[in-house]
């Protein structure tokens, strides 16, 4: 269906990514950086390659390398160190890990930090090697790596933290609580610069710096648009599609585009940066969506849900909008009335009908009318979907090919982050287990 964003424009006058902000962006340090990324046309240069050889490695599959286990209750929060091979995590057991690879190429937890509460969201800035952990008290923890440090933002939220964001060239440390705010404070000295109160509980948040705009998506299914300044915040926009409560979001620094997932099963990508309020839907998985993440140098974006499905989707693809349902009281292909319709039922002495949708076109049609099924992978629809018999015939073979890979992860994952540079994939799950893959065969 087709989403709506209120009080349009959105970030309008998007500039040209600076390369420090792109580094921050990619999580990758600066010596990685120089060598890998030179500029923005290497990016788009490299995104060209992956997309040619997207459909050659599409029965391929990640290659699970190490399992992490060691945490006494479930993980909230972890990331990958990239160039280090080093992981981090927190966890309801009120603990924050750094797992270290050693010769035997195993991870195993070199330092073990007890936290005054349980461990619910973590960001890692690799360019500023410092980790931001959002306790279940409402206090965020601040650990510099390369010295024995911590520092304690105040009281920032009444309530569970559910996401951490730091800025580098903001300065800036915004939050997201259950308490329904969103706050910001600044990195150097803790003080709190604002704070904005929503009318549902925020579960999650996304920020580009160019433009110094925040997503922020809560359990009403609703994302928030606002526009910071210092000490001060506007509202933007609202953008509504999902149906269900969002838990993820994932920002393209490059092309402007944001990703959310869904527990109504569904990811949506919002062209922020197109000024012209599309919206793409991506079906592909048959459980809560709970994590996403971006890879800019691929321009591809792996999702992982419930149902234990890691999916990983081609966004260089041409795609399509979903249609708008139409509303009717009747079949729109054979006219036959639908249930509620008494009137009709009653001048043609007959039992109404259940009213359906076809996906692809978006007419309201009945059973008889949609007895076929077909994926649509332009439009989203991984698997096969209700459509009508003149839109089920209209697909062709070309139309068919997959535009997403989907894999078995063997849990349920809440959480995931990516090493590009290595092509190393990381998965937490309701077991308590991070997973690393080796996702260079899927991106080779």
């Amino acid at each position: 269906m087709k989403k709506s964003a209120e009080n349009r424009p959105l970030c309008p006058g998007l500039p040209y990514m600076k390369k420090q902000l792109l580094i921050a962006s990619l999580g990758i340090s600066h010596t990685v950086l120089e060598d890998e990324v030179k500029s923005h046309d290497n990016i788009m240069a490299s995104a060209g390659e992956v997309r040619t050889n997207f459909h050659k490695n599409i029965y391929r599959k990640p290659e699970l390398v190490n399992k992490l286990e060691g945490h006494d209750a479930n993980v909230n929060g972890a990331a990958l160190i990239p160039g280090e091979d080093g992981v981090i995590s927190t966890s309801n057991d009120r603990t924050l890990r750094v797992w270290l690879k050693r010769d035997s190429g195993q991870y195993w937890p070199s330092v073990c930090h007890q936290l005054p509460a349980d461990g619910s969201s973590l960001h890692y800035s690799a360019m500023t090697r410092r980790v931001f952990v959002g306790l279940s008290d409402g206090k965020i923890m601040v650990r510099i790596f390369t010295k024995i440090m911590i520092n304690i933002y105040g009281l920032t939220h009444s309530d569970r933290v559910t996401a951490t964001e730091f800025s580098v060239t903001c300065e800036w440390v915004l939050s997201t609580s259950i308490d329904k705010y969103l706050q910001w404070h600044c990195s150097e000295s803790g003080r709190r610069l604002g704070a904005y109160k929503l009318d549902a509980q925020c579960l999650c948040l996304a920020f580009d710096e160019s433009a110094k705009t925040v997503f922020v998506g809560d359990y009403s299914g609703t994302i928030t648009v606002l526009k910071l300044e210092d000490t001060e915040c506007k509202f933007v926009s609202t953008l509504k599609g999902h149906t269900g409560s969002v838990h993820a979001l994932s920002w393209d620094v490059l092309d402007a585009r944001l990703f959310s997932g869904s527990f109504d099963e569904s990811i949506i990508c919002w062209d922020i940066g197109g000024q012209k309020g599309t919206a793409y839907d991506l079906n592909g998985h048959k459980g809560r969506v709970q994590a996403l993440c971006y890879s800019p140098n691929t321009k591809s974006l792996f999702s992982a849900a419930n149902d234990s499905s890691l999916v990983l989707w081609d966004m260089e693809a041409d795609r399509q909008e979903t249609p708008k349902w139409a509303t009717s009281d009747t079949c729109m292909k054979c006219e036959k009335p639908f249930f509620w319709n008494i009137k009709q039922m009653w001048n043609e002495k007959t039992i109404g009908f259940r009213q359906h949708h076809c996906r692809k076109c978006g007419d309201a049609i009945c059973d008889n009318c949609s007895k076929q099924s077909s994926t649509f992978p332009p439009m989203g629809y991984e698997y096969p979907v209700r459509m009508c018999d003149e839109c089920a015939q209209s697909v062709t073979t070309e139309q068919k090919v997959p535009l997403a890979m989907t894999f078995d992860s063997k849990h349920k994952v809440t959480c995931v982050d990516i090493d590009e540079r290595k092509k190393k994939l990381l998965t937490v799950g309701t077991n308590r287990i991070i997973k690393i893959w080796d996702i260079s065969p899927i991106l080779a």
